[in-house]
């Protein structure tokens, strides 16, 4: 097959940089998306070239008008003739709030990021991919816990996995698996000052079955071997990588 190639969206910083270096570290050729923060995708790519890899930035704004075109201009500029074996739908807009907050606003954007990007991101790069490829997106547990801050979020995640689950059907018959994974409660290098209120963190862990915090790594290992030929006979599932968040009272 020769060396892999892998787009990641969102690969700026976060659960998406880790996601971007693991497979760069199993040698694909990843092409890291940005919607805004060039430095940070600078960075991820400098991380991966710094351990042996190979990596170019591209960026384009979802959930705007042509945000698929601008993508894949650049995209198809780095990969410079080669198929694509592996795309990371990871880029995602952050909850909107509860309904009583919520505007019409806030609501369509989440839908235009979290929805309708993976979407046609996906109906934009099926020509490019070669057959026996990998589909991945994220999503969230937030689709199995009854949250008032975050239902509009976890409507987005919940149609992304209903997304991967029809188009796995569609799509196995190209040898393409096309999965979601769904993190918990990750701290991140951004975003640890969300834990930092006083308790936040021993609460979270206390409901984990494996008693702490996600890590980025965490879901970049998940997401690495669905990437890979040991997860060809897997598809259309949602891989639950929360550490066991709130599966129930713990004794």
């Amino acid at each position: 097959m020769g060396v892999r190639t892998a787009l990641v969206t969102g690969a700026s910083r976060g659960i998406g940089r880790a996601i971007a270096a693991r497979l760069a570290a199993q040698g694909a050729v990843v092409v890291v998306h940005f919607g805004t923060d060039a430095e940070g995708a600078a960075a991820t790519v400098a991380e991966i070239e710094r351990d042996g890899g190979r990596a170019f930035a591209v960026g384009a704004r979802l959930g705007v008008d042509d945000d698929v075109e601008t993508l894949f201009a650049g995209v198809e500029s780095a990969l410079a003739g080669r198929p694509l074996d592996i795309l990371v739908n990871n880029a995602a807009a952050a909850p909107a709030g509860p309904l009583g907050a919520t505007t019409r606003t806030e609501f369509d954007h989440l839908f235009a990021v979290n929805v309708r990007a993976p979407y046609f991101i996906i109906q934009r790069a099926l020509p490019l991919f070669r057959d026996g490829g990998r589909i991945i997106t994220i999503s969230s547990v937030a689709t199995r816990m009854a949250n008032p801050a975050q239902t509009s979020f976890a409507m987005t995640k919940g149609a992304v996995e209903t997304m991967s689950m029809t188009l796995a059907n569609e799509l196995g018959a190209r040898g393409i698996t096309v999965n979601a994974v769904a993190p918990g409660a990750t701290r991140t290098a951004t975003n640890g000052s969300a834990f930092e209120a006083p308790g936040l963190a021993e609460f979270i862990a206390g409901s984990t079955a494996l008693n702490r915090l996600g890590e980025s790594g965490d879901i970049a290992d998940v997401v690495a071997f669905l990437a890979s030929d040991a997860a060809r006979w897997i598809t259309g599932q949602v891989i639950d990588a929360s550490g066991g968040l709130f599966l129930g009272p713990r004794a």
